[in-house]
């Protein structure tokens, strides 16, 4: 095959997520957002193995990130309709750290432009409470940014899946052919 095949696309389309997955993961991290963390893992593993198959000729493997492209644009539509409130959503609960932290997007206080101030403990005596933290001058709200991470994760997921479905037919097509001599 040549290089200016589907393949060699889907190739350089999982190299591509492998980048995206991993730049989101560090900063889901860095906000101690568990359940996306966890998602991201199960990506990139996936997203690896989408492309050991492709790099070696494996359709079984590519039907496996096929399926788990679809399931991974699932996810991602939620994490858009959490953050912009859609249904009865609320980004401000510990949804996305599974209820055991107060944790939120590090977008919320590291976004662009933003100016963080640590406001002074109330008499409540809650010292360690993220209310305590103001945020001023943003120029992008942290719920769009997260929004954008999961627009550009649904974009390449929908253009991975079309290519996995051709590289897979043509897979399968030389299967046959070779098959038949």
């Amino acid at each position: 095959m040549g290089c200016c095949t589907g393949r060699c696309s889907l190739i350089g389309l999982c190299a591509l997520q492998l980048l995206s997955a991993l730049e989101r993961q560090i900063f889901d991290f860095l906000g101690f957002q568990w359940a996306p963390i966890l998602g991201n893992f199960l990506h990139i593993i996936v997203v690896i193995l989408g492309l050991f198959g492709t790099i070696q000729y494996r359709p079984r493997y590519i039907v496996v990130y096929t399926v788990w492209t679809a399931l991974w644009v699932t996810w991602n539509v939620f994490i858009i309709c959490f953050y912009l409130e859609v249904g009865g959503l609320s980004k401000d609960t510990d949804l996305m750290t599974f209820n055991i932290s107060v944790h939120r997007s590090w977008w919320r206080e590291h976004g662009p432009g933003c100016v963080r101030r640590v406001l002074p403990p109330s008499a409540h005596g809650m010292t360690d409470d993220y209310t305590y933290v103001s945020v001023t001058g943003c120029i992008v709200d942290f719920q769009y940014l997260e929004v954008i991470h999961s627009a550009v994760q649904i974009l390449l997921s929908l253009v991975g899946f079309v290519y996995a479905c051709y590289v897979i037919s043509i897979f399968m097509e030389e299967e046959d052919t070779c098959r038949n001599k």
